[in-house]
């Protein structure tokens, strides 16, 4: 019930040129989709994350980011 309440409030509106195939407006509209985050910020939602689990995984996000970086200017 929460998933269809949460994005029923939020609309994405697709303008479809005339002329433009189907499979052009689609790919447009999940390109918006996921350029919106709504599924990941849903996700998120779906259950609680204590402040303290969430900076631990900021922090281990960082350091891996961090190590793939190092590792590329190698």
């Amino acid at each position: 019930m929460f998933f269809l309440h949460y994005f029923c409030s939020m609309v994405l509106i697709t303008t479809v040129r005339e002329g433009e195939s189907i499979d052009k407006a689609l790919k447009k509209c999940k390109k918006k989709f996921d350029k919106t985050r709504i599924l990941k910020e849903f996700r998120e939602k779906q259950q609680y994350i204590k402040p303290s689990e969430g900076r631990r995984n900021e922090i281990l996000r960082a350091r891996y980011r961090e190590r793939m970086r190092l590792k590329k200017e190698e």
